[in-house]
């Protein structure tokens, strides 16, 4: 796992005695048989492109994506769900055909992904665009529009290389730090640089690549058949959660407070994003969704979605019709469906007014 030209580098200055210290590096890959031995095969194959290979080709070449894909699938394990896997292809193609439309290097790269055995709601890019989601996540949000929002804010990170920047930098204090102190042997380089790689979360501790990626997930989410509005959606969802049932660990790192910009700003910044997409016609407050000005309805809340999280759902649809010019026909009811133009708006349930009464009243404001 040794990068041979840090570590060239690094015995060059041991060498010369910057640090005062005597150690002098005569093999780049000092391991006992023992541990040898112990290392599993995908282990064993990333040590080896280690050796000879910098971190910047680990994270741009297929070769260094093969590796470090096998070690990640074996390191966190791999859920065999066929309707998880299934539910992820799709939002993978998706996204990446959206990517693709604002960002064509992704096909030098095509992602690689999986879905992991952790419980817990999160997923990561790692380098060399890795993606994976917990399974958990799957079982934890009203719907794939959410999840794929999630996603998408994972892959930006993944085009602005956010991971490889901050591990980058990690990767490179921790280690002058343990020369410095003389602490560290061929086997701890092996064990710090692991360590570092497998740190997925250490991207997010850094709020303006947060804001960077959130900006780049409506992007991508706008490209695709999911609904924008869930960009904003999935933090109120975060937000009812915190505050008021106080499950911060079941959210995990993804929602960390203190990692992340405040949740209410980043809701609020994509209901604007979807208040400009629109061209200034759609807007929603406290639940309350607003049509050029005027109060047009407040849904209903469902079994598992509050009234405000589904706002922003109906904020969405009514903000891709804008956006699309379908404002140029009138509102009707198809299949108790609302529809303007040719997009879906709502389908009333109970709580809310009648599919025909929302229609007339759309009509009146539109």
């Amino acid at each position: 796992m040794i990068f041979s030209k840090t570590i060239k580098k690094i015995s060059s200055i041991l060498t010369a005695g910057i640090f005062g210290i005597s150690i002098v590096f005569s093999s780049v890959s000092i391991e006992t048989v023992e541990a040898a031995k112990a290392k599993t095969q995908a282990e064993a194959e990333l040590d080896e492109y280690y050796s000879s290979h910098s971190l910047k080709e680990l994270n741009t070449t297929p070769e260094g994506q093969r590796v470090l894909y096998n070690y990640m699938r074996e390191h966190y394990g791999v859920n065999t769900d066929s309707n998880k896997n299934a539910r992820l292809k799709n939002m993978m193609s998706q996204l990446s055909n959206a990517v693709a439309k604002i960002d064509p290097t992704i096909n030098d790269l095509p992602y690689v992904y999986f879905v992991n055995n952790d419980k817990s709601f999160n997923a990561f890019c790692s380098f060399s665009h890795v993606m994976s989601v917990n399974s958990g996540a799957f079982d934890l949000v009203a719907n794939d529009d959410e999840l794929a929002a999630i996603v998408g804010h994972e892959m930006g990170h993944g085009q602005k290389e956010h991971t490889y920047k901050s591990n980058k930098k990690t990767q490179q204090k921790v280690l002058w730090a343990n020369i410095a102190g003389a602490v560290i042997g061929g086997g701890q380089f092996v064990n710090i640089l692991g360590n570092i790689l497998l740190n997925q979360s250490v991207v997010h501790s850094n709020k303006r690549y947060e804001k960077e990626a959130d900006t780049l997930a409506f992007d991508y989410i706008v490209n695709t058949n999911y609904n924008p509005g869930a960009c904003a959606a999935i933090w109120q969802r975060v937000i009812e959660k915190f505050e008021t049932t106080g499950e911060q660990n079941t959210l995990e790192l993804f929602f960390t407070p203190s990692d992340h910009p405040n949740h209410l700003a980043r809701r609020d910044k994509y209901a604007k994003r979807l208040f400009e997409y629109s061209g200034n016609h759609v807007d929603v407050k406290d639940g309350m969704l607003i049509v050029n000005g005027k109060n047009f309805i407040t849904p209903a809340p469902t079994s598992n979605m509050s009234s405000i999280e589904r706002s922003y759902f109906v904020l969405g649809n009514l903000s891709a019709a804008y956006h699309n010019g379908q404002d140029k026909n009138n509102a009707t009811v198809s299949n108790g469906t609302v529809y303007l133009g040719n997009q879906a708006i709502i389908t009333p349930v109970s709580g809310d007014e009648s599919a025909q009464s929302i229609c007339d009243k759309l009509n009146s404001i539109k």
